[in-house]
């Protein structure tokens, strides 16, 4: 397999520090052709920078999570501590942002961090990867309210919510959880997404397809979650790996000789 572009990895993570140097070495050979690696805190965001300086095929996306927005004193204060990471050469995306309602995080902090982060997105002409969790009706009147360019990451909603999100021009990102055994309602979203909005994703070291589902996650796994989605688009394998390529190179502004 060849093409593969991963929009969403984590390889700044602890789980790769026993042998991150020999994995990301040997991706490209395994058919992984870009990487956007995703900061969620300010010490994830300079890891993640110089995941980008030190390999030509990764890229950086640098946001502040919602379980992190309450290091910040002020919205003033995260802007100010993030601007010089959005506007390095390498940084194509602000994210992972977002709104997370599973875990007790103050709601109105959540949001007023999300917004602010969406304001810069439009100011400084960068996508934005959403984090949604149990938060979709929030997600999507600021998405409405912005209207943002980007991604809802590893999304969970319903296929009516995908639409409205494509209508509102963002691209959908789907990974480990198309394989899994209760996969009904992903699917249902993946079908309803056209094909020139789609995006293939693995938030490694999480969420690893099955049959590997529990374990450390990597890029080089995500043709068994395009194995689920292609049939739903008439597509062989090579097909959507190669359409989700140029999607995402299209939506984080790649531009590299074929």
């Amino acid at each position: 397999m060849t093409n593969i572009f991963d929009t969403h990895a984590h390889y700044d993570d602890e789980a790769f520090d026993a042998d991150r140097d020999a994995l990301l070495d040997a991706l490209p050979g395994r058919g992984v052709a870009y990487v956007v690696n995703c900061g969620c805190s300010v010490r994830s965001c300079e890891s993640t920078l110089a995941l980008a300086a030190r390999y030509d095929w990764i890229y950086a996306a640098c946001g502040i999570h919602p379980e992190d927005c309450e290091a910040f004193g002020s919205i003033d204060d995260l802007t100010a501590r993030m601007l010089p990471f959005w506007q390095e050469k390498k940084c194509v995306a602000i994210g992972e942002i977002g709104l997370d309602y599973h875990y007790d995080i103050d709601k109105p902090t959540q949001i007023a961090f999300f917004e602010a982060q969406l304001r810069m997105s439009v100011e400084l002409g960068l996508p934005v990867i959403i984090h949604d969790r149990e938060a979709h009706g929030d997600t999507m009147e600021l998405l409405r309210k912005y209207r943002p360019k980007g991604v809802l990451h590893c999304f969970s909603g319903s296929a009516e919510m995908a639409e409205e999100a494509v209508r509102l021009g963002m691209y959908i990102g789907f990974g480990g959880a198309v394989t899994f055994k209760n996969a009904r309602k992903p699917l249902e979203a993946a079908a309803a997404v056209p094909v020139d909005r789609l995006l293939l994703e693995t938030d490694c070291p999480y969420m690893a397809p099955v049959p590997y589902r529990g374990k450390r996650c990597d890029s080089s796994l995500i043709p068994l979650c395009a194995e689920k989605i292609a049939p739903l688009h008439a597509m062989s394998l090579p097909e959507l790996l190669d359409v989700t390529c140029q999607n995402a190179k299209m939506l984080f502004g790649i531009s590299v000789p074929e």
